[in-house]
């Protein structure tokens, strides 16, 4: 009776044993095939987490007032459908494209005659796209981690914030200033402008106030367009493609040419008819030859007499 219990445990170590060097030869055999994939993957990933970094040019919850802009080059697996996608990211949160360039570009073509009819067509080519499109600049980092899904290599990425705080300040004292000012003129137009050319003069500086004040006015809400929707410039490509194509041979004209035979068979056609060209010709002359006989008839006859 105690030898079954001593089998069974016997029989459990051996299990245990088994299964412990098949995991242990699974686990030797993924780390053995993995490393090409786990180094594209880890490369994809540091892309991805290089140009999602954005917010590090600014320190958070802050006050200022920042122009963001961003320039990042790039290359894709597919230029069109990354140029779809950046498009429809764009649209999600609230921006707008105002710049797309989508083209091919040949570097090589080759023409390799395989029949007399047809040439089989070699072309290499690269597709790049240049983008320019605008984001609500509380979207910013949200659109570049959308895109940066997109990256198969990163060339390089610019990020700046250009602070404009104090301009926008300035510009509004400014501002502030011309009204006060604007106001005192046309008072004083009003109440103390008599002469036509006092008026007149009062009248040229009010305007040349007024138009201080509405560039002023217009610098400033540009900046607040530009805070307010940041802009990137991408520039995507994609690694050459080869496209090839059988199109039809065009066939010189000495490929037409008749033989022997038949140039010879023209060549008396032709013939022919020059002859029945001159001859027709010369009847024509009919009325010349009557004339000369009769002239020759007469002086036969009479002349000679």
């Amino acid at each position: 009776m105690k030898t079954i219990p001593k089998v069974g445990m016997a029989l459990l170590v051996v299990a245990v044993a088994y299964s412990c060097k098949d995991a242990v030869s699974t686990d030797e055999s993924v780390n053995s095939e993995s490393p090409a994939m786990e180094e594209s993957v880890n490369a994809k990933a540091e892309s991805s987490a290089v140009i999602s970094s954005s917010a590090a040019v600014e320190p958070k919850n802050s006050n200022r007032k920042f122009i963001r802009t961003a320039d990042i080059k790039f290359k894709v697996k597919n230029t069109a459908q990354s140029t779809y996608a950046i498009e429809n990211a764009t649209n999600k949160f609230g921006g707008f494209v105002t710049y797309t360039n989508l083209q091919s570009t040949i570097s090589d073509k080759d023409e390799t005659k395989v029949s007399q009819d047809s040439i089989l067509e070699t072309t290499r080519y690269t597709v790049e796209n240049n983008i320019t499109i605008r984001v609500p600049n509380t979207q910013l980092d949200t659109v570049i981690k959308t895109i940066a899904k997109e990256i198969d290599f990163l060339d390089y990425r610019v990020i700046k914030a250009d602070d404009v705080s104090l301009k926008m300040l300035a510009n509004q004292m400014a501002q502030n200033r011309s009204n006060n000012s604007e106001k005192r003129i046309e008072k004083a137009i009003d109440d103390k402008g008599k002469k036509l050319n006092n008026i007149i003069d009062a009248e040229d500086h009010l305007d040349d106030k007024k138009e201080q004040n509405d560039n002023t006015k217009l610098e400033n809400l540009s900046l607040k367009d530009q805070v307010n929707f940041s802009t990137l410039t991408l520039q995507i490509y994609q690694r050459e493609a080869i496209k090839q194509e059988m199109v039809a041979n065009e066939k010189s004209i000495n490929a037409y040419r008749p033989n022997i035979g038949l140039q010879i068979v023209d060549s008396l056609k032709t013939g022919w008819f020059m002859l029945e060209a001159i001859i027709a010709f010369v009847v024509q002359l009919w009325g010349l030859a009557l004339i000369g006989f009769l002239a020759w008839f007469g002086y036969k006859k009479y002349l000679k007499k």
